[in-house]
């Protein structure tokens, strides 16, 4: 297996995740968890494992919990160099559901202890806007010794300072929409005030949109890269963490070829100033979102 030094991220509960990660969203046909689907995941989990990843990053609305694991336990990688992360579904957030969820998600992928569990979505209109038992009920599952480091995803600024003045407790992670068409700076400077670490899904945007971009185009040119890796190179310049998802195995060693350039102050600029703001998001808003 090639051996590549992905940057390491320290998180405020000590706890070090790959900078790079692999996104594990679409990877079946469908979000169902069974036997078909795992069939699917496994194979591509191994090869993005192959490829050199440490970092995997799946979710129990993703159906693909199950593969991570087979692909995980077959690799004959010890288990504490892989970093997982799961996320919960949207449908488990009373305390007896997600109780028993995340016992389905630790089953899932064969460990006693999980590295990183994520509150997916806030719900605010949901549940009678209290994430905050559910928060308090994921970060139980660290001091029982079942989960290193609690999370949230999507979470807008609001959002983290209510959980973190009502509990005390200030989340891991905070995973969002972050691209070159939406940097999304709000929820990025509340991160930066409570010490959470930013991780970007949809780096290179839903739409692919930024990968045609032609100022991306002109620095990637003077780079000798693609698009996709100055996208990725800018996350990792920016700090972020970052969990591009290709089930082509040209396309996964392309996204960990990122470490051998940087890129100039200049270009950074350059590509900051693609935002779009609030019409570059192309996933749902977080303060209205009531999906799976």
């Amino acid at each position: 297996m090639p051996t590549i030094q992905i940057p390491q991220i320290t998180l405020n509960t000590g706890a070090t995740i790959p900078q790079l990660g692999y996104g594990t969203l679409a990877l079946q046909p469908d979000r169902e968890s069974n036997e078909t689907n795992a069939k699917i995941t496994e194979p591509v989990v191994t090869q993005a494992l192959e490829a050199g990843y440490r970092h995997l990053d799946t979710a129990q609305a993703y159906g693909t919990e199950l593969g991570v694991g087979r692909a995980v336990a077959a690799s004959g990688i010890p288990r504490e160099e892989i970093f997982i992360t799961s996320k919960l579904a949207n449908a488990n957030h009373t305390p007896d559901d997600l109780e028993r969820s995340f016992e389905q998600t630790l089953t899932h992928l064969g460990v006693d202890q999980l590295d990183l569990f994520l509150i997916h979505w806030p719900l605010p209109t949901l549940y009678d806007g209290d994430y905050v038992s559910t928060w308090k009920t994921i970060t139980g599952f660290v001091a029982d010794g079942r989960l290193r480091s609690a999370g949230v995803s999507n979470f807008q600024p609001a959002h983290l300072d209510r959980i973190v003045a009502e509990t005390g407790i200030v989340p891991a992670v905070n995973q969002f929409e972050i691209h070159p068409y939406f940097n999304n700076n709000a929820p990025r400077e509340a991160c930066a005030r409570h010490g959470i670490a930013v991780e970007a899904h949809s780096p290179l945007g839903h739409n692919s949109a930024p990968l045609s971009d032609p100022t991306i185009t002109q620095i990637a040119e003077a780079h000798d890269k693609t698009v996709a890796q100055v996208i990725l190179r800018w996350h990792m310049q920016h700090q972020i963490i970052t969990i591009p998802k290709s089930a082509k195995p040209e396309r996964m060693a392309e996204n960990l070829d990122i470490f051998d350039f940087e890129l100039t102050r200049t270009e950074i600029d350059a590509i900051d100033g693609l935002d779009r703001g609030p019409e570059g998001r192309v996933g749902p808003d977080p303060d209205t979102y009531e999906g799976v």
